[in-house]
């Protein structure tokens, strides 16, 4: 079956207070969005990347699939007022049947293993997102009041979210509402059930300073390990 890949890189990266958006600061010498892009084309020779960014930064993302990928794997489009509006432009473009992967593009330390793990679940049941467990106390807020809650039953949600296209697609037609924050509440809005696989400690998404120091480690880790 034909994979693609939506990688959303469409935000500015406010709280990272750069005067780029992060997913073009530099990891270790290469912009973080090389290792993600690079983790995708790694998981199937078959695969192939919708790539959403700002519009204003389009040309800086030719630059970067020109100086490291086969252009031919990769296409660009431009982001929207919202994640939701990014991945509905980025679908927009896929025009046959494909298993979906939607994933943040700064979330650059994924394996391709979990990659093939989401295909496989998703090929078998629909849809596969990927979650850890919580490992703090949590509190819900109930207008002034508030109280804890059995942490064992929340999990962290990351990405790739992936979906078999006739499920996604029909999905992102949808109207838009604010509680659309990933690709799994819209899939659920639509009245769909959605199925959850284990996710990967590591796979971290780099929002501030201090986790750009910390992929540096992990990723240094990593090369380690991998000789």
């Amino acid at each position: 079956m034909n994979k693609v890949a939506v990688i959303v890189a469409g935000g500015n990266g406010s709280r990272m207070k750069s005067t780029i958006p992060k997913q073009f600061l530099l990891l270790k010498g290469k912009p973080i969005l090389y290792y993600t892009i690079q983790t995708f084309l790694q998981s199937y020779d078959d695969l192939t990347i919708i790539l959403v960014l700002p519009e204003e930064y389009i040309a800086t993302g030719q630059e970067i699939i020109d100086a490291f990928f086969n252009y031919k794997k990769i296409q660009l489009t431009a982001g929207g007022r919202t994640r939701f509006h990014s991945v509905q432009n980025g679908l927009a473009l896929i025009t046959e049947e494909s298993m979906v992967f939607v994933h943040d593009g700064v979330r650059c330390l994924l394996t391709k293993e979990l990659v093939q793990r989401c295909y496989e679940a998703a090929i078998e049941l629909g849809s596969a997102i990927p979650v850890v467990d919580c490992k703090d106390s949590v509190r819900i807020i109930k207008g002034e009041l508030n109280e804890a809650i059995d942490r064992t039953r929340v999990k962290l949600v990351q990405t790739p979210q992936t979906f078999h296209s006739k499920i996604l697609l029909p999905a992102f037609k949808i109207d838009y509402k604010d509680k659309f924050t990933d690709e799994a509440t819209v899939v659920e809005a639509f009245g769909l059930n959605i199925h959850l696989i284990e996710g990967e400690e590591n796979n971290i998404k780099i929002t501030n300073p201090a986790d750009l120091l910390v992929a540096a480690q992990l990723l240094s880790e990593k090369e380690v390990f991998t000789g």
